[in-house]
């Protein structure tokens, strides 16, 4: 498995993150990473995002750090540039998956159909997010889907919570799961970097739980 994906294996739960403000980019980083889970999506749907994938990466170099919600190649671009890692995007879309594999760059595609992982698979894909998970069907569907895909495996985001991730989790075809909850919009707005720290332990706690 690639490497970078290797590392989101390892942190099982990725918390996903949309920060307004670059201020919050440090402390939002720090809280994450003394709550046991060194990792972060970061909406690419905010002007603050490009900076402040920059600033944790300064800041944290060993944190491993991706850009989500990617629909543009000028994106990936940009994102690889500030440090991200990994490019996540909400659908599947051939150029920018292309773009990403001739580049070398990790990249998991929102898939949330059979066509979709068709197309991740011929373009050499190990891994692709199914996105929404929740409101596509959930576990039940991803496990539908992945009983042709043999090697196909995923990161499932989007309705995820505390209650329902441990499922997500036991099913060995799922690499991680992505989730807001313990860094919301409301939490980060608020400067609650103490409950963020707090929560994102509960999720690394779940983590160790379900995988030792």
């Amino acid at each position: 498995m690639n490497p970078v994906l290797e590392k989101i294996q390892k942190t099982g739960i990725i918390p996903v993150v949309v920060i307004n403000d670059v201020k919050d980019a440090e402390p939002l980083a720090k809280a994450l990473i003394e709550g046991g889970l060194p990792c972060a999506e970061v909406t690419f749907r905010t002007d603050a995002a490009e900076e402040s994938i920059r600033i944790m990466k300064e800041k944290f170099p060993d944190m491993l750090l991706g850009a989500g919600t990617v629909i543009t190649t000028e994106q990936v671009d940009r994102a690889v540039a500030a440090g991200a890692e990994f490019i996540v995007s909400p659908g599947l879309n051939p150029r920018i998956v292309k773009y990403c594999v001739e580049k070398g760059i990790c990249i998991t595609p929102g898939t949330a159909n059979a066509s979709d992982m068709e197309q991740g698979i011929e373009n050499g894909l190990e891994v692709v997010k199914f996105f929404p998970a929740e409101p596509a069907g959930g576990l039940k569907m991803i496990k539908a889907l992945a009983a042709p895909y043999v090697s196909l495996k995923f990161m499932p985001t989007g309705g995820i919570s505390p209650s329902n991730v441990r499922d997500y989790l036991a099913y060995d075809r799922i690499i991680a799961c992505g989730g807001s909850w313990m860094c919301s919009g409301d939490l980060i707005k608020a400067g609650d970097f103490e409950k963020i720290k707090e929560l994102t332990a509960e999720a690394a706690a779940i983590v160790k739980e379900m995988r030792g």
